[in-house]
């Protein structure tokens, strides 16, 4: 096996952490994990296996009692009693303790408490929602996850089935401490890899028999209209697929379409000079017909006469066929410039290797090979069982145009971090089927601006398809403006795919990996956590014709909250409705969250590291953020690589706003900078810009609308420190009536209903009273929740 198609690895559990009878065997990973192993032939596993890969940790403390017919094992958090028969549900048990010592749950063998579940293999034909797998994460403070059935990973890169039958079970019992149980699993299973940037920006993908000339066409029409995309996806027509039916179904294919695309190496060369990567579509399940460019070779190499005209057989477990696939198959197309691979299988979970998941196989190998170039690993497919973190990005698959299939996605998305996979692409704005609906087009790609990995995609239908001109023009609008924002948020996202990686921290995460202990956590399944300091609601619902607003049903914890996108300051701590317009989904940053983004100003596609940065700032409370960035693309993840930049904020009368001097390897970063300083919810005061403790000038405004003041500094050395004091820092007061007044002016009612309620506004002496009046009003329930929530967004 080449060497690259090797996997680094430390499976061997350091000995005395290992109890072991003749029968059973429990390895004590941490003070909440431990393996727990029962052979009828007292034969146990050392290597690792398709889900295991790290079992060497620091020794813990740990008690044990051995009362000749059992004994129990003693961690600061487990209690294990065991009576040294088979494993059943009276001879097993473990006590668990929360981070207090108190007794929290009993687990006995065989149970599964209250789970909450983790992701799907795919979400092909879903319309709404699909049942889910289960998860690392349970409210009963335990789950068990049952590697008994997993091959074994060889150190020599090959898989192999066990050679025995037993029980190879490993107890998580983390009590509420979720974050903490996805950091020991990633120790166990492997950490998510850092993604290139570009992988960060926009997808444009369709299954369309789309021409070379046509393709031009489109991405240079993406430009002139300044949306910018920094993948280009190109579904199975690149490849021959009407072909002689006697080689079968053309679903499989390696050569192109010289029809279509006459100089394919010509054309992925004008695609990369615009800046973009490519991927293309493979279903590889029907091997290599005789018809295929590469079938001479390949039959030689597997020793077969093409005279005859033999298949080569799909066999991803026979060694010899796996090393000819990326040979022949894959890496010549490589050299023409794909930068990586589609894989799009669909064909079931069998292979001559009982047990083994073509797809897993598919995975796992095509993730090894895509760093054979010296690029950073990446490729994109669909889910294969817990580990599947180790190989992204993940397809979720065909979903249908409804709304029940968006709703059903946020939630999907967040969960999925449940199973440690932080990186679903979705077909944003669904793949097929359905229906056109222009709200929820632009309602999904609102979702996908803050979902792990930003995809339009749809079926080759000619009236299915994700160009925001083909849609009316608020639609339009809106989708450029949210294609705009995904780039611009490049330089946070990039930071958050760094976390994902060293910190086990994915992009987006449920609302109780946080707040485990308050039941309005678990309640809200469609709001999450977007990286370290935004929560987001995505509109899934159609607005209320006669107010114009749809609403979100939230929780916001204690705190204070200001929407990202006008400025509208909250009270947290409690549930309450979101109501929004066609233009924006409630998107909240916490009191003192420091956002890094491109500052798009002066248009371009480029994801490479910015020259003007906008650096928007949240008032209210302290706040820091490191930037982090590097190459983009380089193949391992060294410290040397990164340049960091430490951002803060002090909050207090005098606000004190810093970026210190770029530290590290600075040559991966322009230079010079232009900052572009959003203070969002503060009041309009002086500001005074430093550099280097010398007073500069800038550009300075205030939007009185987003309570936002704007500071633009010159060119200047990252590796200086800026220092910008503002004098009476306060929290901007929520303009009410501004905005009731906005909300009624688009409302379709009775004119002499919405002065009414505008007079109420204007004479309220507190917002309880006007509230207390308008209920006396009995209002459509849409327009009386909306007008709650500017009321009372401050309580």
């Amino acid at each position: 096996m080449p060497n690259h198609l090797k996997f680094s690895s430390e499976p061997y559990a350091n000995s005395e952490a290992v109890i072991q009878g003749d029968h059973y065997r429990f390895t004590i990973l941490t003070p909440e994990l431990i393996r727990m192993e029962y052979s009828e032939q007292g034969i146990f596993e050392d290597r690792a296996t398709q889900t295991v890969l790290n079992r060497h940790f620091p020794l813990p403390k740990f008690q044990l009692i051995d009362h000749g017919n059992g004994l129990e094992l003693i961690t600061d958090r487990l209690h294990l009693i065991y009576n040294l028969q088979p494993f059943s549900r009276h001879g097993l048990s473990v006590r668990v303790r929360n981070d207090s010592g108190h007794l929290m749950s009993v687990w006995n063998y065989g149970d599964t408490g209250h789970d909450l579940g983790g992701t799907a293999r795919t979400l092909d034909n879903a319309d709404g929602a699909i049942p889910l797998e289960h998860g690392l994460l349970s409210r009963s403070g335990y789950t068990v996850v049952d590697d008994s059935r997993s091959l074994l990973l060889e150190e020599d890169g090959r898989v192999e089935p066990r050679a025995q039958e037993g029980l190879d079970l490993y107890f998580f019992g983390y009590g509420h401490e979720y974050l903490n149980c996805l950091k020991d699993f990633y120790q166990l299973c492997g950490r998510t890899p850092l993604l290139p940037r570009y992988a960060l920006g926009n997808w444009w993908s369709r299954y369309y028999r789309y021409s070379e000339q046509e393709y031009k066409v489109l991405m240079e029409r993406f430009e002139q209209e300044q949306i910018p995309f920094s993948v280009a996806v190109m579904d199975m027509d690149w490849h021959l697929v009407d072909i002689d039916p006697q080689y079968g179904s053309g679903w499989t294919g390696y050569t192109w379409n010289k029809e279509l695309f006459p100089n394919p190496q010509g054309f992925l060369a004008w695609l990369h000079d615009k800046g973009l990567r490519v991927t293309l579509n493979v279903h590889p399940a029907d091997g290599v017909r005789a018809f295929e460019e590469p079938y001479l070779a390949i039959a030689a190499e597997m020793e077969l006469d093409p005279a005859k005209g033999d298949v080569v057989e799909f066999d991803i477990t026979d060694p010899k066929f796996l090393q000819a696939y990326f040979k022949f198959l894959h890496h010549p197309l490589e050299e023409e410039g794909v930068d990586f691979w589609w894989i799009d299988w669909q064909q079931g979970g069998v292979t001559k290797t009982p047990g083994l998941d073509p797809l897993w196989m598919l995975n796992h190998y095509h993730y090894l090979d895509s760093g054979r170039r010296g690029n950073r690993r990446l490729t994109f497919s669909r889910y294969a069982g817990l580990g599947s973190h180790r190989y992204p990005v993940g397809f979720s698959g065909d979903t249908i145009v409804t709304w029940e299939s968006l709703d059903f996605q946020p939630y999907f998305t967040a969960n999925a971090a449940n199973a440690g996979y932080g990186w679903w692409s979705h077909d944003i704005g669904g793949h097929m089927l359905g229906y056109l609906d222009d709200e929820l087009a632009l309602r999904w790609v609102q979702f996908g601006v803050f979902s792990p990995i930003l995809r339009l995609h749809s079926s080759a239908s000619p009236f299915n398809s994700k160009e925001p001109w083909r849609f009316n023009k608020i639609a339009e609008e809106v989708m450029k403006d949210c294609l705009r924002l995904r780039h611009r948020l490049l330089p946070y996202l990039y930071t958050m795919n760094r976390y994902a990686s060293r910190e086990s921290l994915p992009l987006v995460r449920p609302m109780y990996y946080h707040h485990a202990e308050q039941n309005e956590a678990y309640e809200v399944p469609n709001e999450y956590y977007f990286g370290t300091e935004l929560i987001t609601c995505p509109i899934t619902q159609p607005v209320n014709p006669k107010t114009g607003v749809a609403e979100f049903k939230a929780w916001l914890p204690a705190g204070l909250w200001i929407d990202f996108f006008t400025g509208r300051v909250y009270d947290g701590g409690r549930k309450l409705s979101l109501y929004r317009n066609l233009e924006s989904i409630p998107v909240l940053a916490k009191a003192g969250a420091i956002i890094p983004m491109t500052d798009l100003t002066e248009y371009t596609a480029s994801v490479a590291n910015p020259e003007q940065l906008e650096i928007r700032v949240f008032a209210g409370a302290n706040g820091s953020f490191q930037l982090w960035e590097d190459g983009g693309d380089t193949e391992e993840d060294q410290d040397d690589q990164w340049c960091h930049t430490e951002i803060s904020l002090e909050w207090g009368e005098t606000a004190i706003f810093k970026i210190l001097p770029a530290r590290g390897n600075t040559t991966v970063v322009p230079k010079r900078r232009t900052w572009r300083l959003t203070f969002v919810g503060f009041v309009d005061t002086l500001v005074k810009v430093c550099v280097g403790g010398v007073e500069i000038a800038t550009e300075t405004s205030y939007d009185v609308t987003s309570h936002t003041l704007t500071v633009i500094t010159p060119k200047l050395s990252v590796i200086e420190a800026l220092n910008v004091t503002i004098a009476n820092a306060r929290i901007a007061v929520n303009a009410v009536e501004v905005e009731v007044f906005t909300l009624l002016n688009r409302a379709q009612i009775h004119f002499q209903l919405k002065e009414q309620i505008y007079r109420l506004v204007q004479e309220m002496t507190t917002p309880t009273g006007a509230l207390a009046s308008l209920v006396s009003l009995e209002l459509e329930p849409s327009l009386y929740g909306a007008l709650c929530e500017i009321l009372a967004a401050r309580i």
